[in-house]
């Protein structure tokens, strides 16, 4: 099936942290109870009039400078018309013909690869409420508190040519947004969802296949499952002779396929027009300039200065800048103790191997940079081997308690006394005298075993760096 080529388009929509929605002055908070965030504006009430938030404007802007876009100066907001149960007044807040920004890019680099993904729009809309489903009660209950959250809705060009691809391009731009601190990006609290288009065509054609645009897809890895699924479907369609029909289709990521869920609809059937009650304006240039010198520095930045500033490769400062947390306390770090590459190793390995296990963030954990490079130092000083510093974090993480009240209390110092070690080797020794006579006669790589037995009788704490010395002489010695 490889005489087609993937052609995938996103569509991502980006809930805005800003304290109030969007046209009224009600709380953009999550969580609340039902229907408590309601005013008659965002319930669209006759009478009611709307006033655009500034700070989602501001927002917007930042957002579609980091992405490379062209703002542009007229703003205009325009009526989207179609009823949703959730949306009471009949038609969405959002742009058409003059949207925030236009003709942006966004680099996306993996560990293996990169791809430039072009920005073809971004504009602001406001969101709709939520609908809950009761199966007992037979009924359906509506939560209007969404209603009226800001969105930024930010559309690719049909550049990417893989479910993977997307997937990269989705995991860089949310590492990009939480950057600028815009939204949390939280994708089970819905500040951050995607819609996908997807067609394939055969290789060289320049036009467009019939697309499916698939919705309802509550993470990255189910994307790239309902990308892959699809473009599966339509090749095999292809294949044999089918018609691929363009439609919205919703994501069963229990069933692993997908499902109908409308037929497309065009622009037309909106029958956009611009909002009467919002005027519109144009934006001061020395604004838009304003926010550009603020935008902060974004993750390809501040992995080509790690690479300089600190010496590290790519691979270290790629995993050091894929959390801003994590890239932020390794230079806390960096500051306390001048020992980078060392550091890097230590988050990269053992501490996010507790955060993996943990399922957590960095910022849920009780560590400071303080403790964790007091921690390191100890390993580096020979205080505690490296592998009983990996259990020593462990009890940091646990007990919110510093390195060194751990070491101490739990007796964790590294043993570097011959005569203690002495004791340990002579025993591993008279247990294993096939291994003790390989050595004697010259072969060199069995005194590694001894060692690892005498680590493992002393609980890690015994200095490995004396012990083949030790174990070697007392073999010689007879």
């Amino acid at each position: 099936m490889s005489q087609f080529e993937t052609v995938i388009g996103l569509e991502v929509h980006l809930q805005l942290s800003t304290a109030t929605k969007i046209f009224c002055g009600c709380a953009n908070r999550y969580g609340c109870g039902p229907n408590t965030n309601v005013c008659p504006v965002c319930l669209g009430l006759p009478g009611s009039l709307p006033v655009l938030n500034s700070q989602a404007m501001r927002y917007a802007i930042t957002a579609s400078l980091a992405l490379n876009a062209r703002i542009n100066g007229f703003v205009k907001f325009d009526r989207k018309n179609y009823y949703y149960p959730d949306l009471p007044k009949g038609y969405q807040i959002s742009q058409y013909d003059f949207p925030i920004a236009s003709d942006g890019y966004l680099e996306v680099k993996t560990k293996d690869t990169s791809a430039r993904v072009r920005i073809k729009r971004a504009h602001l809309e406001e969101d709709a409420g939520k609908l809950m489903h009761d199966n007992a009660a037979g009924c359906s209950l509506v939560d209007y508190n969404r209603t009226g959250t800001p969105l930024l809705e930010i559309v690719t060009e049909p550049d990417i040519r893989s479910p993977q691809e997307a997937y990269d391009y989705l995991n860089t731009l949310k590492l990009n947004l939480q950057y600028l601190g815009i939204s949390d990006c939280d994708m089970e609290k819905g500040s951050l969802r995607c819609d996908a288009n997807v067609s394939i065509r055969p290789i060289g054609a320049t036009a467009f296949g019939t697309k499916a645009e698939l919705k309802n897809m509550n993470s990255f890895k189910a994307v790239k499952a309902a990308l892959e699924y699809e473009v599966t479907r339509h090749r095999q369609m292809a294949i044999s002779g089918g018609r691929i029909v363009q439609e919205t289709l919703l994501w069963d990521d229990i069933k692993g396929v997908t499902v109908p869920m409308r037929s497309k609809e065009e622009a037309h059937d909106y029958r956009y027009f611009p909002d009467p009650d919002l005027v519109p304006f144009t934006l001061d240039p020395a604004f838009v300039d304003s926010l550009r010198a603020e935008l902060p520095e974004l993750p390809l930045q501040k992995q080509e200065r790690f690479k300089e500033q600190y010496g590290l490769n790519d691979y270290d400062s790629f995993i050091l800048i894929s959390d801003r947390s994590i890239s932020e306390f390794f230079e806390q770090c960096a500051l306390l103790y001048q020992n980078p590459k060392n550091i890097a190793n230590w988050i990269s390995g053992p501490l996010l191997k507790e955060i993996n296990q943990r399922k957590c963030v960095l910022t849920d954990l009780k560590l400071t940079s303080e403790n964790f490079v007091n921690l390191i130092k100890s390993v580096d000083n020979g205080v505690v081997s490296n592998l009983v510093g990996k259990d020593v974090l462990t009890a940091m993480l646990d007990q919110g308690r510093s390195a060194d009240v751990i070491i101490q209390e739990g007796g964790w110092a590294q043993v570097s006394d011959d005569s203690a070690l002495t004791v340990i080797v002579d025993e591993v020794i008279a247990q294993n005298p096939s291994v003790a006579a390989q050595i004697k006669e010259g072969k060199a790589n069995a005194v590694g075993f001894l060692v690892g037995q005498v680590m493992k009788k002393s609980k890690g704490k015994a200095n490995p760096k004396k012990l083949s010395e030790l174990i070697t002489r007392r073999i010689s010695n007879g």
